[in-house]
């Protein structure tokens, strides 16, 4: 396959590493070692409490959020990596999406690195946008994380949700159960149905905590509600719950299987306002058939589904190969 470059940031050394906040960060943190990437290696991503604490210590330049279809701000941030890359000395640049790669790479690109783009794992039957955009303009190396559609230019990259399989925990003694409910935090997106739903079924109570990210229900909700939280108090909400209710998103559903939490997953839809794709149906469905947490829509949640993800955590490898 001619890309026109001699060789792939796969090789390792000092790259650049560009995500979108969420599940497209969450995989390449988890993806990086397996790529060689040196400690001096430059993150390139947006301000959020997840990439704070995610990027912790390393060496990160922080861009305008880019919004789904936000042409604009890919240009901004387009100008300000192709000024890093001009004045750093890389090695490759690697990124998972999703539109922050269409600054990235090109920007990579232009100041002659190698470069290589890994489709997002909820990407099940095909490449997003942003890695069908990449391929039309042959701007970098191209992987899949699904074998059954690595044709053409797309090779194969091992898959972060491959090493995770479920196991059995106590139940809790009283009965009672501990929820956590976190919606995401992808702006301009609300996720009323499951609140409803949840609501409807009556298994929140006092100890329920919410992160609704940009939800509003409209209405006093059981529990204690927060619109986003920091990294530190949703690990501690997480693993102090019974059970996490969460948005069928890459990054949320990574962040509480590496913390050994079996979330349920419930899919956003499009047709109700609540996400720009129906992507997350993929994801769903992946966790599905590798047997990780459970998978559901609004309408298919049941109090019996989430007794019986009280009795199920997650164990794992600690990094892909």
């Amino acid at each position: 396959m001619n890309t026109g470059i001699d060789r792939t940031p796969e090789t390792g050394g000092k790259l650049l590493l560009a995500a979108s906040t969420g599940g497209h960060l969450a995989q390449l943190v988890r993806l990086a070692p397996g790529l060689g990437a040196t400690d001096d290696s430059l993150w390139v991503t947006f301000r959020t409490p997840q990439s704070e604490s995610l990027l912790k210590g390393r060496n990160v330049l922080y861009v305008p959020y880019i919004r789904p279809r936000d042409a604009a701000n890919v240009v901004r941030a387009y100008q300000s990596i192709r000024a890093v890359v001009k004045s750093g000395k890389f090695d490759g640049a690697v990124s998972t999406g999703s539109a922050l790669a269409l600054a990235a790479l090109p920007a990579a690109k232009m100041g002659g690195l190698p470069t290589l783009y890994i489709e997002s794992v909820s990407r099940v039957d095909g490449p997003s946008l942003s890695g069908r955009i990449l391929d039309r303009l042959r701007l970098a190396e191209l992987r899949t994380q699904h074998p059954h559609w690595s044709t053409g230019r797309w090779g194969v990259h091992p898959s972060v949700l491959s090493t995770f399989h479920n196991v059995t925990k106590p139940t809790p003694a009283d009965g009672r159960l501990k929820l956590f409910v976190t919606l995401g935090t992808i702006e301009g997106y609300g996720f009323n149905s499951l609140v409803d739903r949840i609501v409807e079924l009556g298994i929140a109570g006092d100890d329920t905590t919410w992160q609704l990210g940009y939800t509003e229900p409209g209405r006093e909700l059981p529990g204690t509600a927060h619109a986003q939280v920091s990294a530190d108090d949703f690990e501690r909400y997480a693993r102090e719950a019974d059970v996490v209710i969460t948005h069928a998103g890459v990054g949320t559903v990574l962040g509480l299987l590496e913390m050994g939490i079996s979330p349920i997953a419930v899919v956003r839809r499009k047709e109700r306002g609540e996400h720009v794709d129906n992507h997350q149906e993929q994801i769903a469905r992946l966790m599905s058939e590798l047997g990780i947490g459970t998978s559901t829509e609004v309408g298919d949640l049941t109090a019996d589904m989430i007794h019986a993800a009280a009795t199920t955590a997650i164990r794992g490898d600690l990094a892909v190969a």
